[in-house]
């Protein structure tokens, strides 16, 4: 890299319901990807040459991330100083407006450092929510969960089953199929799988009594594509009474996919990426402001 070039980690969050997905996408495309319009609010900064983003976590159409994170390179000429990390959070953002992106932090980093590579784990957060129909969920709800059921699911089912995806397996009956999936492996490590109860973004005077929310927590150094999505679909299905908890053993060991009533994959708008961690020179996602498990934590923006 030049002499005048410096390399960043950035953090950042998105409502995905109106992005392609968090990667760019040809300009000519009608919807565009999160990373179009973080492209052209770097080069609004008049860098040397064109800013590339190296996103660390791909996520589908629909997907959020309460935070993903990349790296970048800006080149500045030789009479200006490189950005400062608060100047260049406030300067992205101030360009991104009015879209539903917003960076968190930034930090100086090697030249050699990747956002993708040294990322040590990834941890995905899906709110499954019960007791309504979809028609009747509240406005505020609409594309951030997923109204699986009119009747509510046996947790302490679903607590039963989810071990069972922890540890090191090949996930080939919990993935999605497309033109890159055959040459990657379907062997993960997943170091998390919970459920715990979540809570409605909107005040307690006007939620519905009726409804439960639950979170999905799932947590693993990389994912197989669309992993997190079948795996909650699958316990779902347990807490349906649609499979037992052994099941989900079976399907893990026979490496082949559970087959239920409905046996859909549970749609993207319920799905957000939770955190990125870093170990490399403390670059750790404690490092900028702590996200909490309330999903209301991806409201924040520019």
């Amino acid at each position: 890299m030049g002499s005048n070039t410096v390399r960043y980690l950035i953090f950042f969050q998105y409502f995905g319901t109106k992005y392609s997905g968090v990667v760019k996408a040809p300009e000519t495309q009608a919807v565009l990807g999160v990373e179009n319009y973080l492209e052209v609010a770097a080069q609004k900064l008049r860098p040397v040459g064109n800013v590339k983003f190296s996103i660390s976590s791909r996520t589908d159409s629909g997907v959020h991330a309460i935070c993903n994170s990349a790296h970048l390179d800006i080149e500045r000429s030789p009479d200006k100083a490189p950005f400062s990390e608060d100047t260049l959070v406030k300067a992205l953002n101030f360009h991104l407006h009015p879209e539903p992106i917003c960076i968190i932090k930034a930090f100086h980093v090697n030249d050699d450092f990747h956002a993708r590579f040294n990322a040590v784990s990834r941890t995905y957060l899906y709110r499954v929510v019960t007791g309504c129909k979809h028609t009747n969920l509240p406005v505020f709800e609409r594309n951030l969960c997923w109204v699986a059921s009119e009747s509510h699911l046996d947790i302490p089912r679903i607590q039963e089953a989810a071990p069972f995806f922890v540890g090191k397996h090949d996930f080939s009956g919990f993935r999605s199929t497309n033109n890159e999936t055959p040459f990657k492996s379907p062997v993960k490590t997943l170091q998390q799988a919970d459920i715990t109860p979540s809570t409605s973004l909107l005040p307690n005077l006007l939620q519905n009594s009726n409804l439960q929310y639950w979170d999905f927590t799932f947590k693993s150094q990389s994912f197989a594509y669309n992993q997190v999505r079948r795996m909650t679909s699958a316990l779902v299905a347990v807490g349906l009474g649609h499979l037992t908890p052994r099941h989900i053993k079976l399907h893990l060991e026979e490496r082949t996919p559970p087959v239920f009533p409905g046996n859909i994959i549970a749609p993207s708008s319920g799905l957000f990426l939770k955190e990125v961690e870093y170990d490399e020179k403390g670059k750790k996602t404690d490092l900028y402001p702590a996200v909490q498990d309330s999903v209301s934590k991806a409201l924040i923006c520019v």
